[in-house]
């Protein structure tokens, strides 16, 4: 068959994605210093990403090399656990980043390690139980009548990702206001303190409020038209519908590795050493909480 433009550009967003994390990845595993629960939770974003790229590599190719039911039930299944992984551990960071500033005085504790592997293993089991759901049978193979914009996924299986897409954007969204608003407080205390808000304190709080919105921004963007087109879109539209509204939605896995990863100067120093063999002590770098952004 020809090659399809949206599916080589599909492929090629998967090849981007995997080589991103998986460097991501690799730099976590390798750096024993990289173990707290925040560099856990990049980690597992990264693995999720990483698993995606993938993928969308994988269904490239099944769908131009071996033509299965079997074979593409696999494949969108993995891909449908890849991203509900991915966006669940967004919603795990946002809210490690929440409890680094509200619970500032025990957030290094036990407790909050265990909190993030209970995060952890809880969005990992949600994602593969929504992965397996087209592979034990909640498919339309065998009623076209049922299918969705996303073949063979049913109708009642998008509306379930969307609005499950559309409740951690919520959370999200809640918790991000809640965390601008520990933000400004902490600004406003120091103030007080001071007698005045320093112009250092202004910018620094701006900034931190900036870039929330930047991250929040992103990944609505990325998400959100393909999710509304998932509840409003019907099979028999054009399928390049369904592609324009796709590809970005994938574009925030590639974004994700800057954002929450390379921007970080731990990592950054990881780097470093990954690839030169050795630290320059002339750059300094600082160790950043969960709560810098």
């Amino acid at each position: 068959a020809a090659l399809n433009p949206w599916d080589v550009m599909l492929c090629v967003s998967g090849t981007a994605i995997a080589c991103e994390n998986a460097l991501v990845v690799a730099i976590i595993c390798y750096s024993p210093t990289l173990r707290s629960p925040m560099f856990v939770l990049v980690g597992s974003l990264a693995t999720a990403d990483l698993l995606a790229g993938l993928g969308l590599i994988l269904n490239f190719v099944f769908q131009y090399v071996i033509h299965s039911e079997t074979v593409s039930l696999l494949t969108v299944g993995f891909l449908v656990a890849s991203f509900a992984a991915s966006v669940s551990s967004l919603l795990a960071i946002t809210v490690d980043r929440y409890l680094s500033l509200y619970n500032a005085l025990t957030y290094y504790s036990e407790r909050t390690v265990l909190c993030i592997h209970t995060m952890l293993v809880g969005a990992w089991g949600v994602s593969l139980c929504l992965g397996l759901l087209p592979v034990l049978g909640w498919n339309c193979l065998h009623d076209r009548a049922a299918c969705s914009i996303v073949r063979p996924l049913t109708k009642s299986n998008v509306t379930l990702l969307s609005a499950s897409f559309f409740l951690i954007f919520l959370i999200m969204l809640h918790l991000y206001i809640e965390i601008c608003k520990i933000v400004c407080r902490h600004a406003h205390q120091i103030a007080l303190q001071q007698h005045f808000l320093t112009a250092s304190h202004y910018v620094a709080t701006k900034k931190g409020v900036s870039t929330l919105a930047i991250i929040l921004g992103t990944f609505g963007a990325s998400w959100l038209p393909f999710a509304i087109y998932c509840v409003v879109g019907d099979p028999d539209y054009p399928s390049v519908y369904t592609y324009a509204t796709l590809l970005p939605a994938t574009y925030n896995s590639m974004i994700n590795p800057i954002i929450y990863a390379y921007r970080n100067q731990e990592i950054q120093r990881s780097m470093w050493v990954l690839f030169c063999g050795c630290f320059q002590a002339k750059v300094s770098f600082r160790s950043r909480s969960p709560s810098d952004v």
